[in-house]
Parts: C-alpha cells; structure tokens; sequence
C-alpha cells in the first residue's frame, strides 16, 4: 500500500495484528437506562480505556511500528492538542524512537504533563503566530525527523478503525455507528470495518456545532476549511478535515451531523454518573448525537465510539457547574 492508496479492509486487519498484545481490547459498556432514554440497544465502545486514554494509540503504535530501522532512530515528528501527542510519544517510547510533539499554547495542561510523561520533547506554538504544520515541516526537515500526522495517513486510519473492528467482532452486525470527528482519522477506519463487517450499518459523523469543517466537506465533496474552531471539544478543533480521510468518509461514511458544546456537557454528565466511566468533551461527541436526538435510532441496534477520556477534572467540574442538567 502506498501513502496515497485509501486503506482497506485488510489493512485493519494488518494493523490489528500489530496491536495485539500492545493495545487494549477495550470492552464494550451498556446501560438499560441509555436504551430507555433512546429507545434503542447501544453499545459504547470505550476508548477512554485504551492506553494514554485515547483511540489515538492505535494508529499511533500502527504507523511507528512501520517507520524502518533509520527512521525510528531519527525520530518521529507529530503535531497535535493532545491525545496524537500523547499517543505518538507512548509509541515512540515503546518502539525506541526519539518524538517531538509540536502542541497549541493552549493545549490541555493534563495532555501536555501527560506528553512529556511518555519522554517526548513538546514543542508549544502560538495559533495565531503560525500552523503546526509549517512549524512542524521546518522542524522535520532541520531535524531528519519523519512526520505522522494525526489523522490524514493510511497506517493512522487502519489502526483507528481496529476499534470499530473489535466492537462488530464483539457485539455483531449494527443499524447504526455513531462516530465523533476532527481530522476524520476515526471515522474513516470505523466506516471501513462498518463496510466490510456490518453492510447494512449506517455510519454517521459527529463533530462540535462551532467545527463543522467535517460536514461542510462532506456535504460539498471538497475541502472545506474554517477558522480554528472555539469549542470545548479540543480534539475537533480542526479546521480541515484530510484529503484521505475526506476520500474514505465519502467513500464509506453515510451522513454527518453536529451538536452544540451544552450538549456535551450533558452527555459527559450522564456518563460520568450513570454508565460510571470518565469521557472528554470530544468523547462525548457521538453520544451527544444520540441523546439529544439528531440521529434517529429507536428500535436498532446502535454503536458509539468514546473516543477519549483525557479531561482534567477541575475543568470537567467547572463545565458541569455552567450547564444545567
């Protein structure tokens, strides 16, 4: 496969055989008050167990665990708010490869700790002062380093979709796979495990109200970016979705669709307290379709992806404390 072709099936597969024994097999969370309040069986599939508490380790371990022998000693060079960096740093770790993570001055506090935690060098940058993909371009090519980009690479999705692979593998054929997106690295591997696995399975995306990049692209079958988005979902905080991503959302994705941030503080409130499991605000996305009723689902059989569970929690207490329930 080269760095162009659209990943397939049988990458998942690849991928999932360099997972195991590396990556989590997350489990699967129900909750009969959720089928009660949506009228349908969902399935959570819980990303926010996975290692650095992210899907993002998936295709992060996938993609470094392919570099050669010469480019993993170089190092690796990612740029990402948070769960890519952390994701990039742990498999650099583990594989024995020097990471420099370029992050947004206002990057989650607890992503950045948690970044230099794995033993990566963090880079933080200004927004408005430049891209972090010209920072990051200049700093590869000074350095040698080989750049993974957090969504818009084939060895990336083949890995993210592992966990929509494990998900089918364990609860069977869904009607409907609710999936959040940023870059769309997710939601691409998702749809194409959904394609293979579940034909019948409607996959739709979800991203924040303020970054609709996503579903504008989606809806006009080209890029479409937008200012840096100001949501609370930092993980979407995208302002393009990638030429890859876009090809594979269009390819296998069915529908898009966005939720206001007062929707997930909601939802991040219901799972905290009632499914009893730690969820970010991005992580909070897909669900956040669901219960607030943008998608309908009654009667199927329904699958969400938690994405992430990397929040600090005294900012988690201070968005539970604005919204009322």
């Amino acid at each position: 496969m080269t760095t162009t072709a659209l990943p397939t099936f049988a990458d998942l597969e690849s991928a999932a055989e360099r997972l195991a024994g590396v990556a989590h097999r997350t489990p699967v969370a129900t909750s009969r008050t959720l089928d009660a309040r949506t009228g349908a069986t969902v399935f959570c599939k819980c990303e926010n167990l996975q290692r650095i508490g992210a899907f993002k380790f998936r295709g992060a371990y996938n993609a470094v665990s392919r570099l050669t022998d010469a480019q993993r000693k170089a190092g690796v060079l990612a740029f990402s708010s948070g769960n890519h960096a952390q994701a990039i740093a742990l498999a650099c770790q583990l594989l024995g490869a020097p990471a420099v993570i370029v992050m947004p001055h206002d990057a989650p506090q607890v992503k950045v700790q948690a970044t230099k935690g794995y033993g990566a060098e963090v880079i933080l940058y200004e927004r408005s002062e430049t891209s972090r993909e010209q920072l990051g371009a200049r700093l590869a090519a000074e350095r040698g380093l080989t750049i993974i980009p957090p969504f818009d690479h084939p060895h990336v999705i083949a890995g993210q979709g592992t966990s929509a692979k494990e998900l089918f593998e364990e609860v069977g054929a869904l009607d409907l796979l609710l999936v959040c997106v940023g870059g769309g690295g997710l939601i691409s591997g998702c749809s194409i495990a959904a394609s293979a696995m579940s034909p019948g399975c409607k996959v739709i995306g979800v991203e924040p109200e303020a970054g609709d990049d996503g579903v504008r692209s989606f809806r006009e079958k080209k890029i479409v970016a937008i200012p840096t988005p100001d949501t609370i979902a930092d993980g979407a905080r995208t302002d393009r979705v990638g030429d890859l991503t876009l090809a594979c959302m269009l390819a296998h994705v069915h529908d898009m669709t966005t939720v206001p941030d007062d929707a997930l503080v909601r939802t991040m409130r219901f799972v905290w307290e009632r499914i009893k499991l730690v969820i970010e605000p991005t992580g909070a996305l897909a669900l956040a379709a669901l219960l607030e009723g943008k998608v309908e689902a009654k009667g199927m059989r329904v699958g969400v992806i938690f994405s992430g569970g990397n929040v600090d929690l005294s900012r988690a207490c201070e968005l539970f404390a604005s919204v009322p329930d």
